[in-house]
């Protein structure tokens, strides 16, 4: 598997396409582009070797929180096919390394609530559920906020 900064506008249908056939909340073009013109350099595409196609993203931000710079993670998401490889595990790692040069301190993010796998995965990494947000999701699932 390689990784790889999230390069431009040609990278985005894949991102799309994968972030859509993967998680339930259904995002829009501009809230892609929101995240990736702003943060291109927190956002990081996971590759086999025989596909041009990706298999994993994340995709992230930054931003003055209070007294301190926090960072978010907005979406994670490996094809199903690739999962249990550390594939996301990777991801997160590389974007959390990422942000911490520049500056972040924090980090956050919200995950549905019964999603054992992400919660697993986050938790493994060092994040804490902080807080139930009810209904949080448009499908009406609850988050937890890590």
């Amino acid at each position: 598997i390689t990784y790889r900064l999230y390069t431009g506008e040609p990278d985005l249908p894949h991102i799309i396409s994968l972030i859509a056939s993967e998680l339930s909340e259904p995002y829009v073009i501009y809230t892609f582009r929101y995240f990736l013109t702003q943060w291109p350099h927190l956002s990081f595409l996971a590759y086999t070797p025989e596909s041009p196609t990706p298999i994993g993203v994340i995709v992230c931000k930054q931003s003055f929180h209070e007294s301190s710079t926090r960072g978010y993670i907005a979406m994670l998401s490996v094809d199903k096919r690739y999962r249990k490889r550390g594939i996301g595990d990777t991801l997160v790692k590389i974007s959390m390394e990422a942000m911490k040069l520049d500056g972040v301190e924090e980090i956050s993010l919200e995950t549905e609530h019964d999603n054992a796998p992400a919660l697993s995965l986050y938790e493994s990494l060092g994040f804490i559920r902080e807080k139930r947000l009810y209904r949080f999701y448009l499908n009406g699932k609850d988050a937890f906020r890590l």
